[in-house]
């Protein structure tokens, strides 16, 4: 049986890796850790997002923030510390993975760790628009 989706529309061409990657986001959707999104609008007409991430009890070393074909991934591996005898545990050294899917053009601009929260700064710069005339030959 064949899958049917938004994305298999007859006037939608070359959209199949987005497909691929909203469904890998989909499937890798946690709780943990909590997260928020902000947008502003600069003057320029630049969009700005901040995305927060409360990742308290990580260090800066065990953040990872990498992105790759339009996805920005957060990875957190706290290293369990094997010396230490634990009367309550309630803190669990916890890894995780974060992803977002990205649109064409934004851009990560830097990434800060302070007071247990990870802020990623991205920017979609206002694109000019383009139109070109296309040629019609005969055969």
């Amino acid at each position: 049986m064949s899958r049917i989706s938004v994305f298999s529309a007859p006037f939608l061409l070359g959209f199949d890796s987005f497909e691929e990657r909203i469904d890998r986001l989909a499937r890798s959707a946690d709780g943990y850790p909590p997260y928020n999104i902000e947008r502003t609008l600069g003057d320029d007409g630049a969009e700005r997002f901040l995305i927060s991430i409360a990742v308290a009890g990580f260090a800066r070393g065990e953040l990872e923030v990498t992105v790759e074909d339009n996805q920005l991934q957060v990875r957190g591996k706290q290293k369990d510390e094997p010396g230490k005898d634990y009367l309550h545990r309630g803190i669990a050294a916890r890894q995780f993975q974060r992803n977002f899917l990205l649109a064409d053009g934004m851009e990560v601009k830097d990434a800060t760790l302070g007071h247990g929260m990870l802020v990623i700064a991205l920017e979609r710069p206002r694109a000019a628009k383009i139109a070109r005339q296309i040629d019609i030959r005969s055969l």
